[in-house]
Protein backbone atom coordinates (compact mmCIF):
# COMPACT_ATOMS: atom_id res chain seq x y z
CA UNK A 1 0.00 0.00 0.00
CA UNK A 2 1.22 3.45 -0.91
CA UNK A 3 2.28 5.52 1.92
CA UNK A 4 -0.08 8.31 2.61
CA UNK A 5 0.97 11.74 1.38
CA UNK A 6 1.78 14.36 3.76
CA UNK A 7 -0.58 17.10 4.29
CA UNK A 8 -0.43 20.14 2.28
CA UNK A 9 0.98 22.98 3.90
CA UNK A 10 -2.11 25.28 3.28
CA UNK A 11 -4.80 22.82 4.51
CA UNK A 12 -7.44 24.33 6.16
CA UNK A 13 -9.37 21.73 8.59
CA UNK A 14 -13.11 20.99 8.23
CA UNK A 15 -15.67 23.08 9.54
CA UNK A 16 -18.41 22.29 11.78
CA UNK A 17 -21.35 20.52 9.18
CA UNK A 18 -24.44 20.31 9.91
CA UNK A 19 -27.14 18.16 8.18
CA UNK A 20 -29.48 19.22 4.99
CA UNK A 21 -32.94 18.11 5.38
CA UNK A 22 -33.80 15.41 2.97
CA UNK A 23 -29.96 14.22 1.96
CA UNK A 24 -28.18 11.30 3.92
CA UNK A 25 -24.87 9.70 3.15
CA UNK A 26 -22.47 7.02 3.73
CA UNK A 27 -18.70 6.07 2.77
CA UNK A 28 -17.80 2.36 2.39
CA UNK A 29 -14.75 0.29 1.39
CA UNK A 30 -15.21 -0.96 -2.41
CA UNK A 31 -11.71 -2.08 -2.58
CA UNK A 32 -11.43 -0.44 -6.06
CA UNK A 33 -7.95 0.70 -5.95
CA UNK A 34 -7.02 1.34 -2.31
CA UNK A 35 -6.72 -0.67 0.51
CA UNK A 36 -7.36 0.21 4.51
CA UNK A 37 -9.66 3.36 3.20
CA UNK A 38 -13.31 4.12 2.31
CA UNK A 39 -13.39 4.65 -1.54
CA UNK A 40 -17.28 4.76 -2.31
CA UNK A 41 -19.35 7.74 -1.65
CA UNK A 42 -23.64 6.97 -1.59
CA UNK A 43 -25.81 10.18 -0.98
CA UNK A 44 -29.47 9.74 -1.14
CA UNK A 45 -31.75 12.66 -1.78
CA UNK A 46 -35.63 12.92 -0.99
CA UNK A 47 -38.08 12.32 -3.72
CA UNK A 48 -38.65 15.60 -5.68
CA UNK A 49 -35.10 16.53 -5.39
CA UNK A 50 -34.10 18.73 -8.04
CA UNK A 51 -30.71 18.64 -9.35
CA UNK A 52 -28.23 20.93 -11.83
CA UNK A 53 -24.90 20.67 -13.09
CA UNK A 54 -21.62 22.00 -15.01
CA UNK A 55 -19.00 19.35 -16.20
CA UNK A 56 -15.51 19.59 -18.12
CA UNK A 57 -15.46 21.12 -21.52
CA UNK A 58 -12.57 18.44 -22.15
CA UNK A 59 -12.98 17.10 -25.38
CA UNK A 60 -12.50 13.31 -24.00
CA UNK A 61 -14.80 13.24 -21.04
CA UNK A 62 -14.97 10.21 -19.09
CA UNK A 63 -18.11 7.80 -19.08
CA UNK A 64 -19.85 9.17 -15.79
CA UNK A 65 -19.70 12.47 -16.66
CA UNK A 66 -21.44 11.57 -20.48
CA UNK A 67 -23.85 9.61 -17.95
CA UNK A 68 -24.60 12.81 -16.02
CA UNK A 69 -25.17 15.10 -18.81
CA UNK A 70 -27.72 13.02 -20.07
CA UNK A 71 -29.42 12.17 -16.43
CA UNK A 72 -29.73 16.05 -16.37
CA UNK A 73 -32.24 16.43 -19.42
CA UNK A 74 -34.72 15.93 -16.61
CA UNK A 75 -34.16 17.86 -13.31
CA UNK A 76 -34.88 14.94 -10.12
CA UNK A 77 -31.78 13.01 -8.43
CA UNK A 78 -32.65 10.04 -6.00
CA UNK A 79 -29.06 9.50 -5.59
CA UNK A 80 -25.16 10.50 -6.09
CA UNK A 81 -22.19 7.41 -6.33
CA UNK A 82 -18.71 8.29 -6.82
CA UNK A 83 -16.06 5.94 -6.70
CA UNK A 84 -12.19 7.12 -6.31
CA UNK A 85 -9.32 5.04 -7.48
CA UNK A 86 -10.60 4.87 -10.92
CA UNK A 87 -11.57 7.05 -13.12
CA UNK A 88 -13.59 5.33 -15.66
CA UNK A 89 -12.06 7.51 -18.53
CA UNK A 90 -10.79 5.83 -22.00
CA UNK A 91 -12.66 2.89 -21.35
CA UNK A 92 -14.80 2.71 -24.45
CA UNK A 93 -18.13 0.83 -24.31
CA UNK A 94 -16.89 -0.78 -21.22
CA UNK A 95 -17.25 2.44 -19.14
CA UNK A 96 -20.90 3.30 -20.37
CA UNK A 97 -22.10 -0.11 -19.49
CA UNK A 98 -20.26 -0.05 -15.99
CA UNK A 99 -22.36 3.20 -15.78
CA UNK A 100 -25.76 2.03 -16.53
CA UNK A 101 -25.04 -1.43 -14.39
CA UNK A 102 -23.70 0.92 -11.21
CA UNK A 103 -26.93 2.93 -12.17
CA UNK A 104 -29.20 0.28 -12.28
CA UNK A 105 -28.26 -1.27 -8.96
CA UNK A 106 -28.34 1.78 -6.87
CA UNK A 107 -31.78 2.81 -8.78
CA UNK A 108 -33.26 -1.23 -7.64
CA UNK A 109 -31.53 -0.29 -4.25
CA UNK A 110 -33.50 3.07 -3.75
CA UNK A 111 -36.31 1.98 -5.77
CA UNK A 112 -36.06 4.82 -7.90
CA UNK A 113 -35.41 5.43 -11.93
CA UNK A 114 -31.62 4.63 -12.80
CA UNK A 115 -31.56 8.04 -14.62
CA UNK A 116 -32.15 9.70 -11.08
CA UNK A 117 -29.00 8.37 -10.20
CA UNK A 118 -25.88 10.57 -10.74
CA UNK A 119 -22.57 9.34 -10.90
CA UNK A 120 -18.78 9.55 -10.73
CA UNK A 121 -15.52 7.95 -10.90
CA UNK A 122 -12.29 9.54 -9.87
CA UNK A 123 -8.53 8.40 -10.11
CA UNK A 124 -6.13 6.25 -12.39
CA UNK A 125 -7.71 6.57 -16.76
CA UNK A 126 -7.72 4.30 -18.70
CA UNK A 127 -8.12 0.91 -16.70
CA UNK A 128 -11.46 -0.84 -16.70
CA UNK A 129 -13.41 0.02 -13.86
CA UNK A 130 -14.19 -2.40 -11.41
CA UNK A 131 -18.08 -2.10 -11.27
CA UNK A 132 -18.52 -5.28 -9.65
CA UNK A 133 -17.14 -4.49 -6.52
CA UNK A 134 -18.80 -1.65 -6.34
CA UNK A 135 -22.57 -3.00 -6.93
CA UNK A 136 -21.10 -5.74 -4.01
CA UNK A 137 -20.55 -2.93 -1.74
CA UNK A 138 -24.08 -0.95 -2.46
CA UNK A 139 -25.84 -2.88 0.47
CA UNK A 140 -23.13 -1.48 3.18
CA UNK A 141 -23.57 1.82 1.49
CA UNK A 142 -27.52 2.14 1.60
CA UNK A 143 -27.20 0.45 5.01
CA UNK A 144 -24.58 2.92 6.10
CA UNK A 145 -26.80 6.21 5.26
CA UNK A 146 -26.82 9.12 7.30
CA UNK A 147 -27.66 12.40 7.91
CA UNK A 148 -24.36 12.79 9.49
CA UNK A 149 -22.26 11.42 6.63
CA UNK A 150 -20.61 14.64 5.18
CA UNK A 151 -17.17 14.46 6.53
CA UNK A 152 -16.77 10.69 5.87
CA UNK A 153 -17.97 11.60 2.24
CA UNK A 154 -15.67 13.92 1.96
CA UNK A 155 -13.09 11.75 2.98
CA UNK A 156 -14.05 9.27 0.35
CA UNK A 157 -13.68 10.76 -2.45
CA UNK A 158 -10.20 11.86 -1.46
CA UNK A 159 -7.31 10.37 -4.53
CA UNK A 160 -4.08 12.48 -4.30
CA UNK A 161 -6.10 15.03 -2.05
CA UNK A 162 -4.17 15.30 1.36
CA UNK A 163 -6.97 16.71 3.69
CA UNK A 164 -11.21 16.77 3.34
CA UNK A 165 -12.79 19.88 1.87
CA UNK A 166 -16.18 20.90 2.73
CA UNK A 167 -17.92 24.01 3.31
CA UNK A 168 -21.10 25.64 5.34
CA UNK A 169 -23.88 28.55 4.89
CA UNK A 170 -26.73 29.24 6.39
CA UNK A 171 -29.06 31.79 5.05
CA UNK A 172 -32.43 32.64 4.38
CA UNK A 173 -35.03 33.38 1.22
CA UNK A 174 -37.48 35.20 1.66
CA UNK A 175 -37.32 34.99 5.45
CA UNK A 176 -37.33 31.40 4.98
CA UNK A 177 -34.38 29.36 7.31
CA UNK A 178 -32.20 27.64 4.22
CA UNK A 179 -28.54 25.95 4.35
CA UNK A 180 -25.79 25.34 1.33
CA UNK A 181 -23.14 23.08 2.45
CA UNK A 182 -20.88 20.77 -0.13
CA UNK A 183 -17.57 19.26 0.15
CA UNK A 184 -15.22 18.87 -2.95
CA UNK A 185 -12.27 16.73 -3.80
CA UNK A 186 -9.12 18.05 -6.42
CA UNK A 187 -5.58 18.25 -6.51
CA UNK A 188 -3.67 17.71 -9.67
CA UNK A 189 -4.81 18.89 -13.40
CA UNK A 190 -6.15 21.97 -11.76
CA UNK A 191 -7.27 24.37 -14.51
CA UNK A 192 -10.11 25.83 -15.64
CA UNK A 193 -13.16 24.63 -17.36
CA UNK A 194 -13.36 23.66 -13.44
CA UNK A 195 -10.11 21.94 -12.51
CA UNK A 196 -10.01 17.99 -11.88
CA UNK A 197 -12.24 18.12 -9.11
CA UNK A 198 -15.67 16.71 -7.69
CA UNK A 199 -17.32 19.30 -6.01
CA UNK A 200 -20.98 18.47 -4.05
CA UNK A 201 -23.55 21.40 -2.70
CA UNK A 202 -27.31 20.68 -1.64
CA UNK A 203 -29.87 22.76 -0.15
CA UNK A 204 -32.88 22.28 1.89
CA UNK A 205 -33.96 24.90 -0.78
CA UNK A 206 -37.28 25.06 -2.64
CA UNK A 207 -35.66 26.66 -6.39
CA UNK A 208 -36.37 24.99 -9.79
CA UNK A 209 -33.94 23.69 -12.20
CA UNK A 210 -33.00 26.63 -14.26
CA UNK A 211 -32.45 28.77 -11.59
CA UNK A 212 -30.20 26.39 -9.65
CA UNK A 213 -28.52 25.76 -13.13
CA UNK A 214 -28.38 29.28 -13.77
CA UNK A 215 -26.73 29.91 -10.39
CA UNK A 216 -24.54 27.32 -11.20
CA UNK A 217 -23.19 28.00 -13.64
CA UNK A 218 -22.43 31.76 -12.69
CA UNK A 219 -20.89 30.78 -9.80
CA UNK A 220 -18.97 28.69 -10.95
CA UNK A 221 -17.27 31.00 -13.13
CA UNK A 222 -16.35 33.03 -10.27
CA UNK A 223 -15.09 30.03 -8.49
CA UNK A 224 -13.89 26.63 -10.41
CA UNK A 225 -13.33 28.36 -13.87
CA UNK A 226 -11.17 30.81 -12.40
CA UNK A 227 -8.50 28.60 -10.26
CA UNK A 228 -5.03 27.16 -11.77
CA UNK A 229 -2.58 24.49 -10.50
CA UNK A 230 -0.92 23.02 -13.26
CA UNK A 231 -2.52 24.22 -16.38
CA UNK A 232 -4.36 20.94 -16.84
CA UNK A 233 -7.96 20.32 -17.89
CA UNK A 234 -9.21 16.97 -16.35
CA UNK A 235 -11.55 14.80 -17.85
CA UNK A 236 -14.03 14.22 -15.04
CA UNK A 237 -14.74 17.56 -13.60
CA UNK A 238 -17.75 17.39 -12.26
CA UNK A 239 -19.61 20.18 -10.10
CA UNK A 240 -23.35 19.60 -9.10
CA UNK A 241 -26.07 20.96 -6.40
CA UNK A 242 -28.78 19.38 -4.94
CA UNK A 243 -32.10 21.00 -3.95
CA UNK A 244 -34.21 19.18 -1.80
CA UNK A 245 -36.96 21.73 -1.35
CA UNK A 246 -38.06 20.71 2.13
CA UNK A 247 -37.38 24.22 4.02
CA UNK A 248 -40.66 24.60 1.78
CA UNK A 249 -39.55 28.86 1.22
CA UNK A 250 -41.48 30.55 -1.09
CA UNK A 251 -40.74 29.66 -4.67
CA UNK A 252 -38.47 31.49 -7.05
CA UNK A 253 -38.55 31.25 -10.23
CA UNK A 254 -36.61 34.44 -11.26
CA UNK A 255 -32.53 34.22 -10.76
CA UNK A 256 -32.84 38.00 -10.54
CA UNK A 257 -35.41 38.10 -7.80
CA UNK A 258 -33.87 40.78 -4.77
CA UNK A 259 -34.86 37.63 -2.46
CA UNK A 260 -32.58 35.56 -4.01
CA UNK A 261 -29.68 38.10 -3.50
CA UNK A 262 -29.02 36.48 -0.06
CA UNK A 263 -28.50 33.04 -1.34
CA UNK A 264 -26.93 33.93 -4.36
CA UNK A 265 -23.87 35.41 -2.41
CA UNK A 266 -23.85 32.20 -0.18
CA UNK A 267 -23.51 30.14 -2.72
CA UNK A 268 -20.87 31.95 -4.67
CA UNK A 269 -18.86 32.23 -1.71
CA UNK A 270 -19.28 28.44 -0.25
CA UNK A 271 -18.16 27.78 -4.40
CA UNK A 272 -15.06 30.19 -3.69
CA UNK A 273 -14.08 28.87 -0.46
CA UNK A 274 -14.02 25.18 -2.06
CA UNK A 275 -12.01 26.60 -5.00
CA UNK A 276 -9.25 28.07 -3.11
CA UNK A 277 -9.52 24.36 -0.88
CA UNK A 278 -8.23 22.64 -4.16
CA UNK A 279 -5.31 25.19 -4.82
CA UNK A 280 -4.72 24.88 -1.02
CA UNK A 281 -4.21 21.38 -1.90
CA UNK A 282 -2.20 21.13 -4.97
CA UNK A 283 0.27 18.66 -6.06
CA UNK A 284 3.38 20.12 -4.26
CA UNK A 285 1.80 23.39 -3.28
CA UNK A 286 3.35 25.81 -1.19
CA UNK A 287 2.03 28.85 -1.71
CA UNK A 288 -1.82 30.51 -2.51
CA UNK A 289 -1.85 33.43 -4.94
CA UNK A 290 -4.74 35.53 -5.58
CA UNK A 291 -4.48 37.68 -9.23
CA UNK A 292 -6.36 40.52 -9.61
CA UNK A 293 -6.29 42.66 -13.20
CA UNK A 294 -7.67 45.84 -12.95
CA UNK A 295 -7.84 48.40 -16.05
CA UNK A 296 -8.31 45.78 -18.97
CA UNK A 297 -10.76 46.05 -21.65
CA UNK A 298 -13.05 43.56 -20.49
CA UNK A 299 -14.27 40.58 -17.93
CA UNK A 300 -13.17 38.35 -20.40
CA UNK A 301 -10.05 39.98 -21.12
CA UNK A 302 -8.63 40.20 -17.41
CA UNK A 303 -9.93 36.70 -16.69
CA UNK A 304 -7.20 35.60 -19.43
CA UNK A 305 -4.41 38.13 -18.75
CA UNK A 306 -4.43 37.04 -15.34
CA UNK A 307 -4.69 32.93 -16.07
CA UNK A 308 -1.43 33.39 -18.57
CA UNK A 309 0.14 35.26 -15.36
CA UNK A 310 -0.90 32.32 -13.38
CA UNK A 311 0.34 29.52 -15.78
CA UNK A 312 3.61 31.52 -16.37
CA UNK A 313 5.98 28.39 -14.85
CA UNK A 314 8.64 31.46 -14.89
CA UNK A 315 6.32 33.74 -12.64
CA UNK A 316 5.33 30.00 -10.41
CA UNK A 317 9.16 29.31 -10.17
CA UNK A 318 9.28 33.09 -8.94
CA UNK A 319 6.70 32.79 -6.43
CA UNK A 320 8.23 29.36 -4.94
CA UNK A 321 11.34 30.92 -4.45
CA UNK A 322 10.25 33.90 -2.91
CA UNK A 323 11.73 36.15 -5.46
CA UNK A 324 9.91 39.71 -6.38
CA UNK A 325 10.71 39.30 -10.30
CA UNK A 326 7.87 41.57 -11.30
CA UNK A 327 9.21 41.35 -15.05
CA UNK A 328 8.20 37.62 -15.16
CA UNK A 329 4.33 39.23 -14.60
CA UNK A 330 4.81 41.94 -17.20
CA UNK A 331 6.28 39.12 -19.40
CA UNK A 332 2.82 36.85 -19.05
CA UNK A 333 0.71 40.13 -19.51
CA UNK A 334 2.28 40.86 -23.16
CA UNK A 335 1.92 37.35 -23.73
CA UNK A 336 -1.65 37.09 -23.11
CA UNK A 337 -2.74 37.86 -25.99
CA UNK A 338 -4.88 40.50 -24.44
CA UNK A 339 -4.79 45.02 -24.94
CA UNK A 340 -1.91 45.89 -23.04
CA UNK A 341 -0.74 49.65 -22.63
CA UNK A 342 3.16 48.77 -22.01
CA UNK A 343 3.74 52.26 -20.49
CA UNK A 344 0.73 52.11 -18.30
CA UNK A 345 0.90 48.81 -17.06
CA UNK A 346 1.77 48.53 -12.93
CA UNK A 347 2.58 45.53 -10.73
CA UNK A 348 1.53 45.93 -6.80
Amino acid sequence: MAKPLPVSPLARPLPELATIAGVRLSAVAAGIRYQGRTDLMLAEFVPGTIAAGVYTKNACPGAPVLWCRQALTTPYARALLVNAGNANVFTGRAGMQACEDCADATAQLLDCPPQDVFLASTGVIGEKLPQDRIIAALPAARAGLEENGWADAARAIMTTDTFPKAARRDVKINGTPVRIQGIAKGSGMVAPDMATMLAYVATDAKLPQNVLQSLLASGCAQSFNSITVDSDTSTSDMLMIFATGLADNPEVDDVNDPALAEFTLALNDLLLELALMVVRDGEGATKLVRIAVTGADSNLSAHRIALCIANSPLVKTAIAGEDANWGRVVMAVGKSGEPADRDRLSVA
